[in-house]
């Protein structure tokens, strides 16, 4: 495979450096062009990057673009999407890809009238760490999987994001802004789930951004800052989640997975990089195999030393995928049961009673070190 496909962005905010800045690392795609409804928010983002600015209308319909990434906010992601669709082109957005299940099966239809793919990030979760986790289980390290934990808990994005209003309204909250990095790595690990049960709250019903340029607004807050689920897999496996953005402190470690033989011990899903471990009764931890994973490896300052920031990885497999006609890893039917688990957490919440899923989906291939190198660029 020596070609590429030509990608347009739509939404030029804070998200876009992230595509725009590690793309090149990748093969299989080059970004061309982007939009945005504010033009000099593209334009700008156009000129840092050396790309060329168009109209959201002239990036639908330009010839060199195979491939639309969806970088607006979650409310208008399934609007834009579908626009992307039906102008014959292929479309990758930022999670969630909808906010239901009925957006995501009409994606679904539109995309397979026009013989066209949808992808959906995250796609941390192909990460080293979480690879070797993912091999870890499939050959049985730590025995079959029946239950876990994983927590998200922050005292919330108004403190640094520049505009965070959306992240308090309907599509976001931590389930669905930071849930599907968690989610998303549990169904890869364990595979789908069955069943949720949840419970909520607004402990905060106005909130004061304290980041510039807006500091000292205030926020009205429109939906659950602080969730707790248990979810069933198909597995029978029983994991907790908590996700909450009123939390000042705490010593929750992101994933524990506990299975029939050992513990496994997940970093971050947030992140690609971190340590894995498996804890044997008794707590001994055992040593591990030498895992020297491409998306592993160490590539961008963080605090005081260095993490693994491969973004835009399920971006470039994807278009490898168009090419090879072979299946994507961060596919519609694996993003759209991740939806679908959001919300039934969040219906849960609000009405407390059980939720059984109405979709399944197999878990993504493993990314091994070779699958992981074709990736890259030479």
């Amino acid at each position: 495979m020596t070609g590429k496909l030509g990608v347009g962005i739509i939404g030029c905010g804070n998200i876009s450096t992230s595509y725009l800045g590690l793309a090149p690392m990748f093969r299989g795609f080059e970004i061309r062009a982007c939009a945005d409804i504010n033009a000099q928010a593209a334009q700008a983002r156009a000129e840092e990057y050396g790309i060329r600015t168009e109209t959201v209308d002239g990036l639908l319909a330009a010839d060199d673009i195979d491939i639309i990434v969806n970088l607006t906010v979650p409310a208008v992601h399934y609007e834009v999407s579908a626009r992307v669709l039906d102008a014959g082109k292929h479309v990758y957005s930022e999670k969630p890809f909808v906010l239901s299940v009925e957006e995501g099966r009409d994606l679904a239809a539109r995309a397979e009238k026009q013989g066209l793919r949808v992808g959906s990030a995250p796609d941390t979760f192909l990460g080293g760490a979480h690879q070797l986790a993912r091999h870890l289980v499939d050959h049985g390290d730590v025995g079959r999987i029946t239950g876990g934990t994983c927590h998200v808990l922050s005292p919330g994005m108004e403190h640094w994001h520049p505009n965070p209003d959306f992240f308090f309204k309907p599509g976001g909250g931590p389930v669905l802004d930071l849930g599907p990095y968690y989610i998303s790595n549990l169904v890869q690990l364990i595979g789908p789930v069955r069943r949720v049960v949840a419970m909520s709250s607004i402990p905060s019903p106005q909130r004061k951004i304290t980041s510039k340029p807006r500091h000292g607004e205030m926020i009205s807050v429109e939906t659950p800052t602080t969730i707790h689920a248990v979810l069933e897999f198909a597995n029978g496996a029983l994991v907790t989640l908590g996700a909450s953005w009123d939390v000042k402190a705490h010593g929750h470690r992101p994933m524990e997975l506990y299975g029939t033989e050992a513990s496994l011990i997940v970093p971050d899903p947030n992140f690609f990089g971190g340590e894995v471990q498996v804890v044997e009764q008794g707590g001994k931890t055992r040593a591990l195999f030498a895992w020297t994973h491409p998306l592993g490896v160490p590539n961008q300052e963080h605090g005081q030393g260095m993490m693994a920031n491969y973004r835009t990885a399920g971006l470039a497999d994807m278009a490898i995928a168009i090419m090879e006609n072979r299946a994507h890893r961060c596919s519609l039917d694996f993003a759209l049961h991740v939806v679908d688990v959001m919300t039934a957490i969040l219906h849960s919440g609000a009405d407390g009673e059980f939720k059984t899923l109405t979709t399944s989906c197999a878990q993504p291939d493993p990314l091994g070190l070779d699958e992981a190198q074709a990736l890259l660029q030479n």
